[in-house]
């Protein structure tokens, strides 16, 4: 009678693996850190879910690597006892923002080193790896080799004043120490010398061809992620070391490589797969994380910042090319560009920007969760201003989506004794309504898949949008005085497109969303239904629980949030 059929798409992929990016543990995450990488991938997993698709979604702490190794040697304290407290705050903040991982997991797990070490020597065995001596730099007072970020310089590519050893944040290029112009220690800023010490790379030269084919017959992966990765290829992939002289790291398994550790980058990717075998470790089917590795139907989504690019469509894909597994390659990665904090790089060693525990002492994890997604630096930098966060939260969700919940709700509560009224007759324009608001919700879910989940976020808004102007064109409140019957077909009408909101927010704000189920008094909960039920009629009759406001206006201006946000700063501190 009123929503014609469900939404189904019958490309779903059977199952899914959604990943994120692992983060650096040796500092909490910043607002851009989240946005790109898990509260993306979470938005998505939800989506799947919701679907019916067999969904796992994994990543974990990167709790090995130089930036650890630097953060542990200026605090005094091992880089064991730093990442394992870091990767526990780290763990309980990512729950705290709704973060619905199936294992979120950390480098230092035993199944992930097993895994590492095994790939990495099939992949020698195979040909792709191979030892040779380098020179590094070195330095002197330290007594230490000063592989990534022991070492930072200019880009000898785009002149970037603070390159790193490993990568040049500002063009994206992969480095070596040695490339770097005017290098120095970023333990005690003296300049290294150059000596001689032995490795081992993966032939990434070997791997051009296969790399090439899978990067352009990849339709999935956006085209700015393409064109990168293509570049890279032609401008000559060279070999890649995998090991280094540090001694915080999985130990490297080939002979004669005693005292040296697998580069991060390299072992922190393969972690992906490693994540999702402890996943099923314990389950009654241990294998079964081969269905989303091996079984060619699977899709495998990667969420990621811009930087981070290469490592993915580069440097996976050919490790697991060359370990002859089978694997499947990524089937999409999605990379953001950057959220820059008024004006400015969000940067954790310059305290630029909003770290996400400082954000849910500010305002509830769903203001955050979607003004994030809603602003999502998809195909720009996007700018933080806290105007921008405040049209969002009062403008969008007070004013527009919770408005039209909350009227609709209490107007059925208060005049139609909490019941669902009965829709006598349908108008054109009620159809109308309903026929759009079907289509919002399809848009929003190809939105979804394709990767452009800010646009999904305002589709969002827009089918809120719908029933409010639907509302205030019919007038129903005025026509209860007249024709009562009339007016009840109006708000069951609103109640539909309330439905469809319902289960279309669970992805982006599921805190609110299970409010929202519950205010319905429909059965069970939210995480068990399916999308298509956005457009499965509520029957008249049904009756709903007495609704709360699900938001409240920012009464404060940029100053006093500024202010605010200082205060939650000087309160970590003094702790």
């Amino acid at each position: 009678m009123v929503f014609n059929g469900l939404l189904e798409n019958k490309t779903l992929p059977e199952k899914v693996l959604v990943t994120s990016a692992w983060p650096y543990i040796n500092v909490t995450p910043h607002l851009g850190n989240l946005v790109g990488s898990v509260l993306s991938a979470d938005v998505t997993a939800r989506y799947y879910r919701l679907k019916g698709a067999d969904t796992v979604m994994v990543s974990g702490s990167d709790t090995h690597g130089t930036p650890i190794e630097v953060e542990a040697i200026k605090q005094g304290i091992t880089p064991k006892a730093l990442t394992d407290c870091n990767h526990a705050k780290v763990a309980e903040l990512f729950r705290l923002w709704g973060a619905s991982f199936d294992n979120y997991t950390s480098t230092e797990s035993s199944v992930h080193k097993e895994f590492v070490q095994k790939t990495l020597l099939e992949i020698e065995k195979n040909g792709y790896i191979f030892s040779q001596d380098t020179q590094m730099l070195y330095c002197e007072n330290d007594q230490r080799f000063l592989p990534d970020r022991f070492v930072e310089g200019k880009c000898p590519y785009c002149g970037c004043e603070k390159a790193r050893g490993d990568q040049c944040d500002l063009c994206g290029k992969l480095l070596e120490p040695t490339l770097l112009v005017e290098p120095y220690c970023i333990l005690c800023k003296t300049k290294p010398t150059v000596k001689t010490t032995r490795h081992w790379y993966i032939d990434l030269s070997k791997l051009a061809t296969p790399l090439t084919q899978y990067l352009k017959e990849n339709k999935q992966l956006p085209a700015s992620v393409k064109n990168f990765s293509l570049n890279w290829v032609k401008e000559g992939l060279k070999p890649r070391a995998v090991t280094r002289d540090v001694e915080w790291g999985i130990p490297a398994p080939f002979e004669g490589a005693e005292g040296k550790t697998i580069y991060v980058w390299v072992e922190a990717v393969l972690g992906y797969i490693s994540a999702t075998i402890e996943q099923f470790e314990h389950t009654d089917n241990p294998d079964r994380w081969r269905e989303f590795w091996l079984d060619k139907n699977t899709k495998t989504l990667y969420f990621v910042g811009k930087d981070n690019i290469p490592f993915h469509t580069i440097i996976l894909p050919a490790l697991l090319l060359a370990s002859g597994q089978g694997f499947n390659l990524p089937w999409n990665v999605s990379a953001t560009e950057f959220l820059q904090f008024k004006g400015q790089k969000a940067s954790k060693s310059q305290r630029v920007g909003i770290w996400i525990d400082e954000a849910l002492e500010m305002f509830p994890v769903d203001y955050w969760r979607f003004f994030l997604i809603a602003t999502r630096p998809e195909s720009k930098d996007t700018n933080f201003t806290w105007a921008s966060f405040l049209d969002k939260i009062n403008a969008d969700l007070n004013d527009t989506f919770g408005n039209f919940i909350h009227r609709t709700l209490s107007f059925i509560n208060n005049k139609f004794e909490g019941k669902i009224p009965s829709a006598t007759k349908l108008e054109d324009t009620d159809e109308a309504i309903l026929f759009a608001v079907k289509e919002k919700v399809a848009q929003a879910a190809k939105e979804i898949e394709d990767g452009w989940l800010q646009s999904a976020a305002n589709t969002l808004i827009s089918i809120s949008r719908i029933g409010n102007q639907y509302l205030n064109d019919k007038e129903p409140w005025n026509l209860m005085k007249t024709d009562k019957e009339k007016a009840g077909t109006i708000f069951y009408v609103a109640a539909q497109v309330v439905k469809a909101i319902v289960v279309v927010s669970e992805p982006f704000m599921p805190q609110t969303a299970e409010r929202l189920w519950q205010s319905l008094n429909l059965h069970g909960t939210l995480s068990s239904c399916r999308w298509s039920d956005a457009i499965v009629s509520i029957e008249s009759g049904h009756e709903i629980v007495k609704p709360q406001p699900l938001f409240h206006k920012i009464e404060a201006d940029e100053d006093k949030l500024d202010e605010m946000l200082m205060q939650v700063r000087s309160k970590k501190t003094t702790k």
